[in-house]
């Protein structure tokens, strides 16, 4: 009996859990992507990631603004102090990009000239990646979603100094109810069906250059397709 009760408590349980769950998927008339503070001088502080895969990381993240004809929109904190300046490959690879510099607010929500910017892009889904995922990613994620944004937070495109602090942000956000999630989750999500515009055709030179382990694939497709043809 006792064995019985616990049973039908757990799966009351599982089950009102699964009613409270909704999958909020992406939306390109919808998502503006958001840098935060990658720059030269905190970039060299990242350990979490091998330094030419974070590189590669954060420009894939940039260019989902080119890919999916997103705003960009990039914060930037103290750039003439230790903190650096912005890495340039972001401007040469979106030069529209919108960027605010701050001059001392941690928390880019914090800054008025930052929040006029989000909101002028009528945007209410932010993908995110920033450094250090701590301070910078987690502050501005856990301030945007008790904004009423919906969040992604590209777990492959922010850094700090340590697995063990990486882990323990992304736990403290996911428990709050940002979307911690790959580079490839997001770009899946945006494009929705190879089908589409953009699709294979227009997206798979963005994979072979980011994503070269799928890049490989379609090479290999293409090679055999040639051969058959």
């Amino acid at each position: 009996m006792r064995f019985s009760s616990i049973t039908t408590f757990a799966l009351a349980c599982a089950t009102g859990i699964q009613a409270q769950f909704t999958w909020e998927r992406l939306d390109k008339t919808k998502a503006v992507v958001v840098i935060v503070d990658i720059q030269e001088g905190l970039r060299s502080v990242v350990r979490d990631f091998d330094p030419v895969t974070y590189r590669n990381a954060i420009l894939a993240h940039a260019e989902f603004s080119n890919m999916f004809n997103l705003p960009l929109l990039i914060t930037t904190a103290s750039e003439n102090g230790a903190n650096g300046p912005l890495v340039p490959e972001f401007l040469d690879l979106v030069p529209n990009a919108t960027v605010v510099p701050r001059a001392g607010e941690i928390n880019a929500l914090d800054n008025p000239d930052f929040v006029a910017a989000l909101e002028a892009t009528g945007k209410k889904q932010v993908i995110l990646a920033g450094i250090l995922t701590d301070v910078c990613t987690t502050f501005l994620s856990l301030s945007l979603k008790e904004a009423g944004y919906s969040v992604w937070a590209n777990v492959e495109a922010s850094g700090t100094t340590s697995e063990l602090i990486r882990d323990v942000s992304n736990d403290m956000m996911r428990a709050a109810g940002v979307n911690v999630v790959s580079f490839l989750h997001i770009f899946s999500d945006l494009m929705r069906s190879w089908a589409n515009t953009p699709g294979f055709v227009e997206l798979m030179p963005y994979l072979d250059k980011y994503y070269p382990v799928y890049g490989t694939v379609a090479r290999l497709f293409n090679a055999a397709s040639n051969a058959t043809a």
